[in-house]
């Protein structure tokens, strides 16, 4: 059947419906992994989003269930090139188009996705619809022009708190030694697995959860996840955050480091915690997706190379250096890509040092929250 990609400016595109067959509207984004596609339609932080494939064949190792990122579906539409309709894995256990018919995501497939990501690369992420008629372009045109993505993180989060074990997790391989409150705002499970593999018990927390319900938990740490949206939208959430700030603060200066609870932020998490501190984000042109990101580490000037997924960003101008340091920058465009914070007991990077699928570079970062625990 055929089917279409009109883009707000006008501008559409022809090619051929997979997935449930309908019309999704939503910010039309490019994701660059050349592997990944699993972990990329698992991920919440594209929430909201028709995501562009640039790699020009998809579908090709199939559906893999221990690779989800989470239990729903981010992207509201999915487009690629080509998809593959006999995947060769020995872990697959399903196809592409099955797996996007279960889950109610519509695609599109045959169009040029070169041509539209230069379109988005030169004149930023811009809304779009799929559908399978241009007999209302005008409506449409003016729909995709008032569509906006609201209550992002409220729509993904976990609707109730629920704790998960290392010694479960890996059959008792891993002894427990700390417990962590990870804060869902859209949340990569193997932010998970990476801590209980670290010997955390976790407890994921509602993204709403009040600093007075946080702090019941007695947690030795607390870790700020990914998610979709705009970061500045979440005032109740960086409102709590501002509180454990303020905490860890008082016990600083009362010189009582120990009662500090140390703090861990990834991605919407890294900007959520700088609107905490007062700092400012904006939105980027097109965003950060995929897993081929250079990232400076301005510390030792070591080059990593990381795997994102967001389109904002902390605004450099605004970081008050008497609170925080600059870690980390993007080589490709200087934004900003991590931050420490002097007094506060509390670090935050843009990147994914989970980074499943993509590089493993910065996975270092895990093992420094966890010497922050151990302190």
């Amino acid at each position: 059947m055929d089917a279409y990609l009109i883009l707000e400016n006008g501008k559409t595109f022809k090619g051929k419906a997979f997935g449930k067959i309908g019309e999704t509207i939503g910010e039309t984004v490019f994701a660059t992994g050349i592997t990944g596609y699993i972990e990329t339609l698992t991920d919440k932080s594209y929430h909201g989003q028709i995501v562009v494939q640039t790699f020009p064949l998809i579908g090709n190792y199939g559906i893999i269930p221990s690779d989800f990122e989470g239990d729903i579906v981010g992207p509201c539409g999915y487009i690629v090139k080509e998809w593959c309709q006999d995947p060769s894995n020995f872990r697959s256990e399903g196809d592409l188009n099955t797996f996007l018919i279960s889950k109610g995501i519509v695609g599109l497939y045959g169009i040029d996705t070169r041509a539209l990501t230069k379109i988005v690369r030169e004149n930023g992420v811009m809304n779009g619809k799929i559908t399978t008629s241009l007999d209302n372009l005008e409506r449409d045109i003016a729909e995709l022009k008032a569509f906006t993505i609201k209550n992002a993180v409220e729509n993904v989060t976990t609707k109730q708190a629920y704790t998960e074990s290392p010694t479960e997790a890996f059959g008792g391989e891993i002894p427990e030694r700390f417990h962590v409150a990870l804060m869902d705002f859209g949340i990569k499970d193997n932010i998970k697995r990476e801590l209980m593999r670290r010997g955390c018990k976790v407890t994921v927390l509602p993204g709403d959860t009040s600093f007075d319900e946080i702090m019941l938990l007695n947690p030795d740490g607390i870790m700020l996840s990914n998610g979709p949206g705009d970061p500045a939208e979440n005032v109740e959430i960086i409102k709590n955050i501002a509180k454990v700030l303020e905490h860890n603060q008082n016990c600083h200066n009362n010189g009582d480091v120990k009662a500090q609870v140390p703090i861990f932020g990834i991605c919407l998490g890294h900007q959520l915690l700088a609107l905490a501190n007062g700092f400012k984000t904006i939105k980027l042109k097109y965003g950060h997706r995929g897993g081929n990101q250079p990232v400076k580490d301005l510390i030792d000037g070591r080059v990593y190379i990381t795997s994102q997924n967001h389109g904002y960003a902390v605004d450099r101008t605004s970081i008050d250096e008497s609170r925080a340091r600059e870690i980390f920058i993007n080589v490709n465009d200087k934004t900003s890509e991590g931050l420490e914070y002097k007094t506060a007991n509390a670090f935050s990077v843009q990147f994914h040092p989970e980074a499943c699928g993509g590089p493993k570079d910065t996975s270092f970062l895990f093992d420094k929250f966890i010497d922050k625990l151990s302190n």
